[in-house]
C-alpha cells in the first residue's frame, strides 16, 4: 500500500483487521517503527476526531507530528496551466513539493462544495496532492469518500457480530444541513467486500452514487429495512441527484427507540457528531446498543494501523 486515497488501497481486509486487532490489544507494540519519522497533517476543514484519532496513532508509532490549518496558510491554487491573478498565492505544484520535503507521510482533509457534483467527484484536491508529492498520502476524508472511517465502521462490526453474516442496515437520517456523502460512499464501500447481507434505506432523491450503491441491496421502506437487522448505521447525506440539496427533513425518519424493537437487537452506530433527536433519539444513543464511542476509539487504531502498513511499505516512506 502506497497511498490510503480510499478503501480499495487495502489489498486483503482480513490481514488489515487482524493487524488493527493487535495493535488495539497492544498500542504501543511497534512504538519506535515512526522514530525520527514526521507526519504533517493538513486541514482544509474542521476535524474532531480525524485530527486527534490520527495524531495519536502517530505518537503510538513513535512518530513527530505536524498540523497545519491550510485556511490559516496561502491560498493554494490546484489548477493547471491557470493565470494567478486572483486570490490563491500558491500552486500545489510547489506547496506539495515543499511539505513532501518536510513529511515521511502526509494527511490531508477536505470537503466538497456541494455545488458542483462533476468537480466534486473529481476529489482534485487530494488527487493532485498524490499527484506531485513524493512521500505517501492518507486521505482523512475526501470530497468523496473517508477510507478511515470506512474501515473503522467494518472493525467496530466484526468485534461485535454475533453471527457469521449478519444484516447490516445504513440508513438515511434527517438533518437540517447539507452534508457530503462521503462516509455513506466508504461505510459502503468498505462493508461491499464483507459477508455481510448489506442493506442501504433511504427517502426518494436520496440514491447515491451507483459506484457505491451498487455494494448494497437498495430498500425504500425504511421499517421493511429494519426488520432482522443487527446493526444500524445511521448518516445523513444530501442529494446526489439534485447535487447539494436538501430534499427532505422528513423526521419520520429519525431512528427511534421504536424502530429498534422490530432489528435483532440490533447495535446502533454513528460516525458523529450526531444531531440529538434530529438523527437518533436519546434512547437510541445513550442505550447498551449504541456503539458511537467505541467507534470514535478505533479510528485511532485504524489510523495507526495505516500508518504502520505505510511505514513499512517498500515503496513508501524516504529512509
Amino acid at each position: 500500500m502506497h497511498n490510503l486515497l480510499s478503501t480499495d488501497d487495502v489489498d486483503a481486509f482480513p490481514e488489515f483487521l487482524k493487524t488493527a486487532a493487535a495493535f488495539k490489544k497492544n498500542p504501543y507494540t511497534e512504538e519506535t517503527l515512526g522514530r525520527r519519522k514526521t507526519l504533517v497533517l493538513l486541514f482544509f476543514n474542521p476535524s474532531l476526531r480525524t485530527r486527534v484519532s490520527t495524531q495519536k496513532a502517530a505518537y503510538n508509532l513513535g512518530m513527530n507530528v505536524i498540523l497545519l490549518n491550510v485556511s490559516q496558510a496561502w491560498g493554494i491554487e490546484f489548477e493547471d496551466g491557470t493565470v494567478m491573478n486572483l486570490d490563491t498565492a500558491e500552486h500545489v505544484r510547489e506547496a506539495a513539493a515543499v511539505i513532501s520535503q518536510y513529511a515521511d507521510l502526509i494527511g490531508i482533509r477536505t470537503f466538497p462544495g456541494l455545488k458542483d457534483r462533476a468537480l466534486d467527484y473529481q476529489d482534485r484536491v487530494l488527487q493532485q496532492f498524490a499527484r506531485y508529492t513524493t512521500v505517501p498520502i492518507v486521505n482523512m476524508e475526501s470530497a468523496t469518500v473517508h477510507p478511515l472511517q470506512g474501515l473503522t465502521d467494518v472493525f467496530t462490526i466484526e468485534a461485535h457480530k454475533r453471527i457469521a453474516r449478519p444484516k447490516v442496515v445504513l440508513s438515511w437520517a434527517p438533518h437540517p444541513r447539507a452534508l457530503p456523502q462521503a462516509v455513506a460512499n466508504s461505510f459502503l464501500a468498505a462493508a461491499g467486500r464483507m459477508d455481510y447481507e448489506l442493506v442501504l434505506t433511504h427517502p426518494p432523491g436520496y440514491a447515491l452514487s451507483e459506484q457505491f450503491s451498487r455494494y448494497a441491496t437498495i430498500e425504500h421502506d425504511q421499517q421493511k429495512a429494519f426488520a432482522g437487522a443487527d446493526f444500524i448505521y445511521a448518516k445523513n447525506w444530501s442529494s446526489y441527484e439534485s447535487y447539494g440539496e436538501i430534499l427532505s427533513t422528513d423526521p419520520k425518519w429519525m431512528i427511534t427507540a421504536e424502530k429498534m424493537q422490530s432489528t435483532n437487537k440490533a447495535k446502533f452506530m454513528h460516525c458523529l457528531p450526531v444531531r440529538r433527536n434530529v438523527v437518533v433519539e436519546d434512547a437510541v444513543l445513550d442505550s447498551p446498543a449504541s456503539l458511537v464511542i467505541e467507534q470514535a476509539a478505533n479510528r485511532t487504531v485504524i489510523a495507526q494501523t495505516v500508518l504502520s502498513k505505510l511505514l513499512k511499505s517498500p515503496t513508501g516512506c524516504n529512509n
